[in-house]
């Protein structure tokens, strides 16, 4: 069951929120939802997406996190030694940005559309910025 529908450029993706996991993190996006923005390659990190956010504070700490996500996970940097970002792993990942390898809180799993999560990296990397939209499910 999803309780996120993600439209990230030409794909639909169902996702689960990771609530026993990292509960703050789950309850501070789903308050913004629906949460539109575009989506970049990664810089540093291998086969990911990902929305920076800047000096966005979030009055967020880490609670689950990685550096290490696996495809499928979304992760939330809450800031402090680098910029407030979010990240979408399509394939192998070691989080990281230029200062160094980051650890981010795993808040979100993609339950559906796992198939498309290669093509949705490879058309960013390729095309560049994709809108993508988070709305409940």
């Amino acid at each position: 069951m999803s309780d996120v529908k993600i439209i990230a450029g030409p794909y639909t993706f169902g996702a689960r929120f990771e609530r026993a996991l990292a509960p703050k993190t789950c309850a501070k996006f789903a308050s913004l939802l629906p949460y539109r923005e575009r989506i970049i390659h990664v810089r540093w990190s291998g086969e990911g997406c990902w929305i920076p956010l800047g000096e966005l504070d979030l009055g967020l700490g880490y609670e689950n996190h990685t550096s290490y996500p696996a495809p499928g996970d979304i992760i939330l940097h809450p800031g402090g030694l680098s910029e407030t970002e979010i990240l979408l792993a399509y394939g192998a990942v070691r989080f990281a940005s230029k200062v160094g390898q980051l650890a981010g809180n795993h808040f979100l799993t993609i339950t559906d559309g796992q198939e498309n999560l290669a093509a949705l990296g490879k058309l960013t990397l390729w095309k560049g910025a994709q809108e993508i939209v988070f709305e409940r499910a």
